[in-house]
């Protein structure tokens, strides 16, 4: 079993940045991929951005395309990941998940990661 534990959230103003950080910890699990989802209160929980763990590869939603980055650790290829949010807009105001797990496809369907995190409150206002 792997725990995951997110970390960075806060409040700022539009257009500022804020620097999500996920921790996993286990490493030696059966999985390939890790993301970032978030979710607001009476709405389904959506995929923000993911990676495939080694090789590199990045998937984003179009609504944060150009403004946000998600990257890993090089050092610990499978164990820390990170989101940069960059232009942040009211819209994005969010409880941001961290998952991880073994992906085949459908990257950004919450249904598709094992394990996740407790979440972290983005608030931008």
């Amino acid at each position: 079993h792997v725990q995951l534990v997110e970390s960075g959230g806060g409040s700022v103003q539009p257009g500022g940045s804020l620097k999500l950080s996920c921790v996993a910890s286990e490493r030696g699990l059966n999985r390939n991929c890790m993301g970032w989802f978030r979710q607001v209160p009476g709405k389904e929980r959506e995929g923000v951005a993911t990676i495939y763990l080694g090789g590199g590869n990045t998937y984003y939603a179009d609504s944060v395309k150009g403004r946000f980055s998600i990257s890993q650790d090089n050092a610990n290829a499978k164990n820390t990941i990170y989101l940069q949010m960059n232009s942040l807009k009211p819209e994005d105001t969010a409880t941001y998940y961290c998952a991880t797990g073994y992906v085949g496809g459908a990257l950004l369907r919450p249904q598709s990661y094992s394990y996740w995190g407790q979440g972290t409150q983005v608030t931008v206002s």
